[in-house]
């Protein structure tokens, strides 16, 4: 990876509707090979894909909550599915420390949440925060477009 493909990935990151002609005229490549480099990051998986960033709370979805879980091993295999399957799940890390699974959800209600709370506990243990305000929306890491690969080259 270059640091063109740095710049696209910049510039991606910030708005992935951007043009390809715009980014071909910020980078001084034609449009195709703009494309082409697009397409390449694609396939090496360094773009996973592209999203909509939507206002939840215009939706009505008034409570954001993350909830630590404390899943035994043995669990995940039933786990797992019943989580991916769950839409008002936004996020779910395996992590480390007293619980297992870190969990981002977003309801309409408490009481939506607590009834989510009370599925979930089949599983374990739980420690809920709700979330009041949000100092750093979601956003991607800061990519250098002159700095020097940490990794071997792609």
């Amino acid at each position: 990876m270059d640091h063109i493909d740095k710049q696209l990935l910049i510039m991606l990151q910030e708005n992935a509707r951007v043009p390809l002609k715009q980014l071909a005229e910020r980078v001084y490549l034609s449009s195709p090979a703009v494309a082409a480099r697009i397409s390449r990051l694609e396939k090496q998986g360094i773009i996973k894909g592209y999203h909509t960033d939507i206002d939840w709370l215009k939706l009505g979805y008034h409570i954001t909550a993350f909830i630590n879980l404390e899943v035994a091993p043995n669990q995940k295999p039933e786990f797992y599915p019943f989580i991916k399957a769950y839409p008002n799940v936004m996020e779910c890390n395996c992590v480390t420390g007293n619980f297992s699974m870190l969990i981002k959800v977003c309801f309409k209600s408490t009481m939506d949440l607590d009834v989510f709370i009370g599925e979930v506990q089949k599983f374990g243990k739980t420690s809920t925060q709700i979330i009041f305000s949000t100092a750093v929306e979601h956003r991607g890491i800061q990519i250098l477009a002159n700095q020097e690969s940490e990794s071997a080259e792609v």
